[in-house]
């Protein structure tokens, strides 16, 4: 502002606030909505670790799943971290946080490494190494993990990620925001991804951390025993066609993609030193994009869009969050209004006051 010649009536001009916001930003009494946030980056040219004094320790990481090739960009970060910082308050009204969690600490890229962490993660839950793993096996590690579960509907095409990861670090819990717009034979995987993250903090907001949770729940949803069956079936057939249809049954079976599957079966191969399948990457996603499962919010949800009372029941009962719990009582306790539901969901204004006016009335 100095180096502008500006006063905090300018800067208020500036980006459309009054200048008591302004004055409530610098005493620490506010914060910036994330739009908001991201007109002051923009006028003031600084980033998010410039623009906002905090203890580099207590920042929120972030970490996206991206849809395809998907480029993050300084936009994405500052928005993504505006909302971790407008959810600190909400911890207050979670439960305790739990004493104990699961960590992994072996996050070798290596087959017989990541097999090794996955058969124990696999023993953790109570299943064997061949068994479909549920959505509920992998819900009851988010909730034991202090990892609040937002199921949130962001459309299928328009945002930049399908799932977003914030956790706090020092409030020691963890958002995951997973877009129910999704097709069913995905969600498992980026539940899975997400999961990685929960277990693996150190290297959440990493490359690293990103390589390992893809890495993790491919090899967690179709480990070395399935693929291992998988191949012995699929390595038979004679033609590309013939064994993209063998590893097809397998990944109804266990509600994966078609792509997931001939991944973890060409890993297990080249580990093996066997020949890897006769059918390429392009022919798995011809096949896979032609015959695409629904969406996860359609089979949640008839009609679409879902009243907020069905929306919210469903957090509840299927996803085990504890999210609008706290919500509510923070909106009633503290009195704050629409905007705050808009924000920290990343919702069109509408659709926050139809949430604001359930969990209020």
């Amino acid at each position: 502002m100095a180096s502008k010649g500006w006063d905090q009536k300018k800067l208020a001009e500036a980006v459309g606030v009054s200048g008591q916001a302004v004055t409530n930003w610098m005493k620490g009494e506010d914060f910036p909505r994330p739009a908001t946030l991201l007109k002051l980056a923009s006028v003031l040219s600084l980033g998010f670790d410039k623009l906002v004094h905090t203890d580099v320790t207590s920042q929120p990481v972030i970490a996206f799943r991206k849809k395809g090739g998907a480029k993050t960009t300084e936009e994405h970060v500052l928005r993504a971290r505006a909302m971790g910082s407008m959810l600190k308050p909400l911890v207050n009204y979670l439960p305790p946080r739990q004493a104990l969690r699961t960590q992994i600490s072996a996050t070798s890229l290596a087959y017989d490494s990541l097999q090794a962490t996955v058969a124990a993660v696999r023993s953790k839950l109570g299943i064997g190494q061949a068994a479909v793993l549920s959505y509920e096996h992998l819900i009851n590690q988010f909730v034991e993990n202090d990892a609040v579960i937002v199921p949130v509907m962001w459309g299928e095409k328009k945002r930049h990620e399908n799932a977003l990861h914030i956790l706090l670090p020092s409030e020691k819990v963890t958002f995951i925001y997973l877009n129910l717009d999704t097709h069913l034979e995905d969600f498992k995987f980026w539940m899975a991804h997400e999961l990685a993250h929960v277990y693996t903090p150190d290297l959440a907001g990493m490359d690293e951390g990103e390589d390992f949770a893809d890495a993790f729940a491919g090899a967690l949803l179709f480990p070395k025993e399935l693929a291992h069956q998988a191949y012995v079936t699929a390595s038979a057939k004679r033609t590309a066609s013939s064994v993209i249809t063998a590893l097809h049954t397998f990944a109804e079976v266990h509600l994966i993609s078609l792509f997931s599957v001939f991944t973890e079966v060409n890993k297990y191969a080249a580990a093996m030193g066997l020949p890897l399948l006769k059918a390429g990457d392009k022919d798995v996603h011809a096949v896979r994009n032609s015959v695409r499962g629904e969406l996860v919010s359609a089979l949640l949800f008839k009609p679409l869009p879902p009243e907020p009372k069905t929306y919210i029941a469903s957090a509840h009962g299927v996803f085990q969050s504890l999210f609008f719990t706290a919500l509510q009582a923070m909106l009633r306790d503290r009195k704050t209004g629409a905007g705050y539901v808009q924000q920290v969901l990343s919702v069109a204004l509408p659709d926050a006051q139809a949430i604001f006016g359930e969990l209020t009335r």
